[in-house]
C-alpha cells in the first residue's frame, strides 16, 4: 500500500495517471466521521473545500444541509453523518466539504459531503478489499462498496451512487438549478 499526498486541484483536469487506475489498485480519499474511517473512490472526488457558508433550504430531507455557491454553480450539501442516521458532528477547523460527482440516469450531478476531517489518498489493492458485511454495520449495506484493509484496520469504502435514492437525486437536481 502506498499513499499519494497530492489531491486534485479544483482548477486542474484529472491527470492521466489517475484516470488510468490499474484494475488491481484503486485510489481512495479517506476521511473520518466520528471515530470511523471512510473512503471514496478518487475518480468521483472533484475537490475538497474548507467548511464555509451553507445556505439552508426549506422543505428538504434533514440530511440535506443546504447549498453552496461553487464558482457560480449551486451545489447541494449533504451532511453524511445525518444521512447515515447519526447526529451531525461538531463543526471544527478540520471539517471539510468534499465535492463529488455522481451519475444517475445518464446525468452527472455535483454535491458536497460534510465530513469531520479528510485524511489522505490511499491506494488499496483489490486483494485487500472485502465485500460489505451482511450484518453489524451502522450504515445501510447498500451504501458500502467494500471494506478496505489498511494497516490491520478497516476503511468503509462507500458506493457514492447508492448514497442517494432516485427521488433524493431529483430533489438535489432541483436545488442545483435554483439560486441561493
Amino acid at each position: 500500500m502506498t499513499q499519494s499526498n497530492a489531491l486534485i486541484p479544483a482548477h486542474a483536469e484529472r491527470p492521466a495517471a489517475v484516470a488510468n487506475v490499474a484494475v488491481e489498485q484503486q485510489q481512495y480519499l479517506t476521511f473520518s466521521l466520528g471515530e470511523e474511517m471512510f473512503g471514496l473512490g478518487i475518480l468521483s472526488v472533484r475537490e475538497i473545500l474548507e467548511y464555509g457558508q451553507i445556505t439552508e433550504v426549506p422543505l428538504v430531507p434533514p440530511f440535506i444541509q443546504g447549498v453552496i455557491n461553487l464558482r457560480g454553480a449551486v451545489v447541494p450539501v449533504i451532511n453524511l453523518a445525518v444521512r447515515f442516521g447519526r447526529q451531525a458532528g461538531e463543526i471544527t477547523k478540520r471539517t471539510c466539504i468534499v465535492i463529488i460527482e455522481i451519475t444517475q440516469d445518464q446525468h452527472t450531478h455535483q454535491m458536497g459531503l460534510v465530513v469531520d476531517a479528510v485524511s489522505e489518498v490511499l491506494e488499496i489493492p483489490s486483494s485487500d478489499i472485502e465485500p460489505p458485511p451482511a450484518f453489524g454495520s451502522r450504515i445501510r449495506t447498500d451504501f458500502i462498496a467494500g471494506m478496505g484493509k489498511v494497516n490491520s484496520k478497516f476503511v468503509v469504502l462507500l458506493n457514492v451512487d447508492q448514497i442517494l435514492s432516485l427521488d433524493e437525486v431529483t430533489v438535489l437536481a432541483g436545488l442545483s438549478h435554483s439560486h441561493p
